[in-house]
């Protein structure tokens, strides 16, 4: 049995229109893309403007407008944060009257260094590194042990130029002070740990893309069966990247952009890319395989690229719009982060979908008869998707529960996710900066900063220790003190075991924050800012989830003109999405899987990683949907009833949406193998979701509850038929 045609005229449409214009001028598009990719590539990375994007990244703890932040404004005053670098030195002879002099003299030579403003070390005391009041600075609290540091701040100020010099010469200048006492010594700042980070990012983001272009490449050859049809996807993910580096670039002028940013981005740009690419070299030889003629005429080939702008590239609008909503959501939250990353993203999903429906549709055109050459007549109403779809259809309910029930067995793990906020831990374990700062917190934590600090404002000292001895006793306190903070304010600082966002630590800010004092106070720390940053992502969460289901219902209406439909994807797509979760939680809180995937847990997920997750991935559930409704739809509108819709609409789309699951697959595991700790989170994160969505949800759960649903799968209201048969969006 044969099913309407969805082939027919082709219909005149501005999409329609536009891919009349690509297929009459493709060189003119291709060209202009080519311009345009060179010069997004020079800006952002070549540096032709004196910074590259990676030279402008930063790193740090996501922050939000908090009583935390409002603590550290008032510490900034009376104690501005300073550039600083600290040498640790082992195995050095302190108890040598010849060597300590020796390296007095080479501590003096720091301190003699332009732009220096103190240098705090055990050398430098009067009564040398015996003096009880530098034994904070001394390995163990004593020169026997023949470890030390030295801490150098930088004057205030300073021009980056000047800074960098200075730091220069001082890096040279400590390390004589290791050698003077003959020992070793390694050199650490937060300045160095930033571009570690950001130094790491642009290697994973090479390494990633160095993976996953190849491979990608490799697949599509295999997926379209010719070099010609694989490579144009791969074109269009190379523009779509230097769409995205030069975006970024942009906002890095506006914001303060997170390393970590690049990579999320650039990796969705590609998988996109990737994706609209298959879809659209697909639908064009799909297109082709109608033609009259062996070998095309120029007008079969521009037809088909009108056809295929004007469905394949509807779907990749619908798509396109459905990923950007999803990723509007984060504009609505306070964290500059969060927003950054979503003006980023969606700026680089309107590049994914612009060069789909223009540069790849050229791209098709110039390559049109080598496409021919392995175009058919439309795919075959029968096949391994169909079959799957007969078998679904006939036992939905089975099927919807036993998908239902392996869902919710891989989301069971999200219920005890512990979320935090890593430094250092986001580099590999062994990786220089590190292992610095590990061992500096271990051998001498009095120079690490509190895990809670608190802002009393009072000038007397005595009333302020009054008040904080009472947390002494709070479980996990080590130790409670008390320091002037200006003229007006005092200092608390609480020190507690284990790390800075440990329980005890969270529990004990709770615990400052209710208690009393006849002064204000505001409570600061590692701890107190992840709270503060959770509770306002909480609290605009509910505002960022509106926006993104309204969005999405009014997409999908427009193009199913069903209610039902909408609905239903959203909820499958809540269910994928913490099924993709829970396997997070099990392998990076758990710690499972650290030697495969060559990570150290810290006990917890990244507290940026749910709410990236939640938005990347509905992006991308959304994507397959809208590729697999498109079609069902299409179907539907031109007679086939509803289960002979959904079996046509999963033949036709089902090798499409695996083949795209698989290439985006490939695209992410290339950053799981990378070296930051939120990245390969991301990685997995969003593996784990398209593998769910593309598999268990898009292949049984949509052709079941469709089924289930039957002719109830295209209601809708009477007043909102109306209101599409007029706003509607059909080919």
């Amino acid at each position: 049995m044969q099913h309407p045609s969805p082939a027919g005229p082709a219909p005149r449409t501005r999409l329609a229109r536009l891919g009349g214009l690509i297929a009459r001028h493709p060189r003119t598009w291709v060209a202009a893309w080519a311009v345009a990719t060179i010069a997004c590539f020079a800006v952002a990375v070549g540096g032709v403007t004196g910074e590259s994007l990676f030279e402008r990244l930063h790193s740090g703890a996501p922050t939000v407008e908090s009583e935390s932040s409002r603590a550290q404004d008032v510490i900034a005053q009376s104690q501005p944060a300073l550039e600083t670098l600290t040498l640790q030195v082992t195995g050095a002879d302190l108890g040598d009257a010849a060597t300590v002099a020796a390296g007095q003299r080479a501590a003096r030579a720091v301190a003699a260094v332009p732009g220096v403003n103190e240098v705090r070390s055990p050398l430098l005391a009067p009564g040398g590194p015996s003096d009880p009041s530098v034994a904070p600075l001394l390995l163990g609290g004593s020169p026997a042990r023949g470890g030390f540091v030295t801490v150098v701040d930088f004057e205030a100020g300073l021009s980056k130029p000047d800074q960098d010099r200075a730091e220069q010469a001082v890096e040279a200048a400590l390390l004589e002070v290791a050698s003077a006492v003959d020992g070793q010594g390694s050199i650490g700042s937060t300045s160095k740990v930033i571009t570690a980070i950001t130094s790491t990012v642009e290697r994973d983001l090479l390494r990633g893309e160095g993976i996953a272009l190849p491979l990608t490449f490799l697949v599509m050859v295999l997926v379209f069966g010719g070099f010609v049809a694989a490579g144009m996807p791969v074109v269009g993910a190379v523009v779509a990247i230097g769409g995205a580096l030069l975006s970024l670039f942009g906002f890095s002028h506006a914001v303060e952009l997170d390393a970590t940013v690049v990579n999320i981005v650039t990796l969705l740009g590609l998988g996109l890319s990737i994706d609209y690419g298959l879809l659209t070299v697909s639908r064009f030889r799909e297109e082709l395989g109608e033609r009259a003629h062996r070998t095309p005429t120029r007008e079969e080939i521009a037809h088909a690229a009108e056809r295929t702008v004007a469905t394949a590239g509807r779907t990749v609008l619908f798509s396109g719009l459905t990923v950007a909503i999803a990723l509007a959501g984060l504009l609505v939250f306070e964290a500059s982060i969060m927003r950054a990353i979503g003006v980023a993203g969606v700026s680089v999903v309107l590049v994914a979908m612009v060069v789909a429906i223009t540069l790849v549709p050229a791209l098709c055109v110039l390559g049109g008869r080598r496409l021919a050459r392995r175009a058919t007549v439309a795919t075959s109403d029968v096949g391994v998707f169909s079959r799957l779809a007969a078998g679904v259809q006939r036992r939905p309910v089975a099927v919807i529960v036993g998908v239902t029930v392996v869902l919710v067995a891989l989301a069971l793990p999200t219920l005890s996710m512990r979320l935090t906020s890593s430094g250092t831990e986001l580099l590999p374990k062994d990786a220089q900066q590190r292992v610095f700062f590990e061992q500096l917190a271990r051998d001498y934590p009095a120079l690490s900063a509190p895990e809670v600090t608190v802002v009393a404002a009072s000038s007397d000292t005595a009333a302020v220790q009054d008040w904080a001895a009472q947390f002494a006793a709070e479980p996990g306190v080590e130790g409670v003190t008390v320091s002037p903070l200006g003229e007006d304010h005092q200092r608390v600082d609480l020190r507690v075991a284990g790390r800075p966002t440990s329980d005890e630590a969270q529990e004990l800010v709770a615990t400052v924050r209710a208690a009393r004092a006849p002064f204000e106070t505001l409570t600061t720390g590692q701890a107190a800012g992840q709270i503060d940053f959770l509770d306002s992502m909480s609290a605009r969460a509910p505002y960022a989830v509106g926006l993104v289901v309204l969005g999405t219902l009014v997409l999908l209406f427009l193009m199913t003109g069903s209610l039902v439909i909408p609905l239903k994807a959203l909820l499958l797509n809540v269910i994928s999405l913490g099924a993709a979760l829970g396997v997070v939680v099990w392998i990076f809180q758990e710690g499972h899987l650290e030697g495969l995937l060559g990570f150290t847990s810290v006990g917890a997920v990244e507290s940026l990683v749910p709410f990236l997750v939640l938005a990347f991935g509905f992006g991308l559930s959304m994507d397959y949907e809208v590729f697999l409704l498109s079609r069902i739809v299409e179907f539907h509108r031109h007679g086939a009833e509803n289960d002979r819709a959904v079996s046509l609409g999963l033949q036709r789309t089902g090798r499409i949406i695996t083949s795209a699951a698989l290439l985006i697959v490939i695209v992410f595991a290339g950053f799981v193998a990378g070296d930051i700790l939120i990245i390969k989170q991301m990685g997995v994160a969003l593996v784990a979701a398209v593998v769910i969505d593309a598999t268990l949800v898009r292949m049984l759960l949509v052709p079941a509850t469709m089924t289930l649903l039957g002719r109830w799968n295209w209601w809708a209201p009477t007043p909102l038929r109306r209101l599409h048969d007029r706003f509607g969006i059909t080919e």
